[in-house]
């Protein structure tokens, strides 16, 4: 597969713009501001159902607008298939094959798989776990998409456990409870309670496992970018430890249900969920030392990229097709002997779009299919102003 017209309507900064791709590797040259990574936002967006720049779906769609529109043709088997999104401010978002009948997202996700390496993702390393929980999300939903509605269930599932602890603990501090929370309301909560465990433990158990197998391909591809033998590894840190030591369990559902009973005072006090897969994480290590805090500026930056390039092998092996691999402004921070290799491996690939300021950021290629940002934006608007009265 890979993609021969990538247009958005009403997406953050474009109200709307047609970007035609060819097989090898596009490089998309505009400067500073002019939307590159709002384009293939875009992208990742309709591969994996979300943004790693927002938590949901509102800062997509331009101002003013109630709704967004991502399409991308798909060159697949001598055919052309057409797949369509709309990003709603309010409410669910749909998709559409070759203007078929709507979709709910978890049946779009995955059908044009992408990988994104984003000047950002040295966060990976050293930043908050709510982006590795994105990254894993994410991989995992392209992967999988029965995961994607995992997710989604879990996600429900916290949000209705967190809603009823919060009106348990306003109705502890206005004094309506007496001796306690009644009956009722306990049974209420432990019917939340045990759902949430049976999908939390399964959501863990998936992420664990997709990060064992990024592990070979982490530490084979850091040390070709490293040039050097070193140790890396990726560690689990699940909220449900439990499911460390004796898996998706009865025994291990029923230590977690114990845990919970433990924590119920707190977890009624400050009126929120404690504990689940809402709060996993993950950290890299270095020679044995955890990366956050000994690795070196641009020992953060191999990582994150390493990571990305073991997630586009993993898609690559699984997938129906290959993936398309997306490097936004990957050379910011890289020598010249790495540029040159990530630009070789870029054009080994199906299909790449890498997004610089400049071309002179490039080392020297006559392999790519360069596209001018600045001057499609110019003649696009002269061509608006021709069909002018």
């Amino acid at each position: 597969m890979y993609i021969s017209r990538l247009a958005v309507d009403q997406y953050r900064s474009w109200s709307s713009f047609v970007l035609d791709l060819e097989p090898g590797l596009n490089i998309v040259q505009g400067r500073n501001g002019m939307g590159k990574t709002n384009l293939v936002e875009a992208l990742e967006v309709l591969s994996t159902g979300s943004s790693h720049r927002v938590s949901s779906s509102a800062p997509l769609v331009q101002r003013g607008q109630s709704k967004a529109t991502i399409r991308a043709n798909a060159q697949e088997g001598g055919q052309t298939i057409t797949y369509e999104l709309t990003v709603a401010l309010r409410g669910a978002n749909r998709g559409r094959i070759n203007g078929g009948p709507s979709l709910y997202m978890r049946d779009l996700v995955g059908r044009v798989p992408s990988v994104t390496f984003w000047p950002e993702d040295q966060r990976l390393v050293t930043g908050e776990p709510s982006g590795r929980r994105t990254f894993l999300d994410q991989m995992a939903s392209q992967l999988d998409p029965s995961y994607y509605q995992l997710r989604q269930d879990v996600s429900h599932l916290a949000q209705q456990r967190g809603a009823l602890l919060k009106q348990l603990s306003r109705a502890q501090e206005d004094g309506r409870f007496g001796a306690g929370p009644s009956q009722a309301d306990l049974s209420t909560l432990e019917v939340w309670t045990a759902q949430f465990i049976a999908k939390g433990m399964e959501l863990t158990a998936r992420r664990m496992r997709l990060l064992q197998e990024l592990q070979e391909p982490l530490e084979s591809i850091y040390r070709q970018l490293a040039g050097q033998e070193q140790e890396v590894a990726l560690v689990y840190q699940p909220s449900f430890a439990e499911v460390l030591e004796s898996g998706v369990s009865q025994e291990s559902s029923q230590r977690i249900s114990q845990h919970f009973q433990r924590i119920y005072p707190g977890e009624l006090a400050r009126g929120q969920n404690l504990i689940g897969p809402q709060r996993d994480d993950f950290a890299f290590t270095l020679n044995g030392m955890p990366a956050k805090e000994y690795a070196s500026n641009g020992e953060e930056w191999t990582l994150a990229l390493a990571l990305r390039l073991a997630e586009y092998q993993r898609l690559s092996e699984q997938a129906d097709s290959n993936p398309i691999l997306v490097l936004d402004d990957v050379f910011a921070q890289l020598d010249e002997q790495r540029r040159r290799q990530i630009l070789q491996f870029a054009q080994r690939q199906p299909q790449v779009i890498m997004t610089v300021a400049a071309l002179s950021d490039i080392p020297q290629t006559d392999q790519a299919h360069v596209i001018d940002l600045a001057q499609l934006v110019q003649e696009r608007a002269a061509l608006e102003a021709s069909l002018l009265p």
